[in-house]
């Protein structure tokens, strides 16, 4: 176990946890002392990922499921609040690449299955990416809204984040052409995604750019 355990008694739930961003987040999570409830679809990322994190002393949970099951969710809810009875940290990773193309040609099914991290599509029209980006885009405005109503009510802040091009298989779908060794690691959003947990961050209803390593305002057009 690392000396930074400044998460130590937190618990945090990380979606997507089985690979990419959520793994790597998943392992600094609990590296920095926090139980971490890891959640993803496949059953042995999983079990590897409990085996890595036990190996430094971390503490982790299990939760095989996907995030369109919505009475897995709501099983899951009342398993955390009658084990720990809170929940400190919440990354929403998980998601899918969904359809690239244009717009017209995208299923309606499809809509339904496109979830969370934020992305640039969201604030830059690419053709193709039309519904990638149209769902990040409601992401944001999502999360802000709810930093917004939480703001003077309750300590909880919500941050998004844009982790850019990185070295995931998601990644890799969407540019089959590129060479993923240019590419950051997801070990390198890890220690800003802790930062972000820490109780004392301090920025809510903020986007923090990876690429620029700072914490962005959002701005009305002019």
């Amino acid at each position: 176990m690392t000396t930074d355990l400044s998460l130590q008694g937190r618990v945090a739930l990380v979606t997507g946890a089985s690979r990419g961003i959520g793994r790597s987040a998943a392992i600094a999570l609990a590296k920095a002392g926090a139980h971490v409830i890891a959640m993803a679809r496949t059953v042995g990322a999983l079990e590897a990922l409990d085996d890595e994190i036990r190996g430094f002393g971390g503490q982790a949970t299990l939760v095989p499921a996907d995030l369109k099951d919505f009475d897995a969710l709501d099983r899951l809810g009342l398993a955390i609040h009658e084990r720990w009875g809170k929940l400190d940290i919440l990354l929403g990773n998980g998601a899918i690449l969904g359809t690239i193309g244009p717009l017209n040609h995208i299923d309606p099914k499809v809509w339904a299955d496109l979830i969370f991290i934020s992305s640039g599509a969201s604030f830059r029209a690419y053709p193709y990416w039309g519904g990638y980006g149209a769902t990040k885009a409601a992401l944001d405005l999502m999360v802000r809204s709810w930093a917004e109503e939480v703001r003077n009510v309750s300590p909880i802040r919500a941050m998004l984040v844009n982790p850019g091009a990185m070295r995931t298989n998601m990644r890799a779908q969407a540019a089959p052409g590129e060479d993923p060794g240019t590419l950051p690691h997801p070990d390198e959003l890890a220690p800003h995604l802790v930062a972000m947990a820490r109780p004392d961050w301090q920025h809510t209803g903020k986007m923090f750019d990876f690429r620029a390593k700072r914490v962005l305002e959002f701005r009305e057009p002019v």
